[in-house]
């Protein structure tokens, strides 16, 4: 089984009204980092992880989810 890592970002980020360096400032990180993250080309660290839970008011478990492939 091959799983890979989803997320919510972009439908939170939307729904709170931010672009993408408005959060990226919300979280202290760079607006590539968002980017990349919310476009699936990363996976984010839990650190990371922790801080988008926190700006879009959301759980870790709301934004990221295993899938498999």
């Amino acid at each position: 089984m091959v799983e890979e890592l989803a997320n919510a970002i972009k439908r939170y980020r939307e729904a709170a009204d931010l672009t993408q360096m408005e959060l990226a400032e919300r979280m202290g990180v760079s607006r590539k980092t968002v980017n990349t993250v919310e476009n699936g080309i990363f996976a984010p660290s839990i650190v990371v992880a922790l801080k988008f839970a926190n700006a879009l008011e959301a759980s870790v478990e709301d934004l990221f989810q295993l899938q498999e492939k």
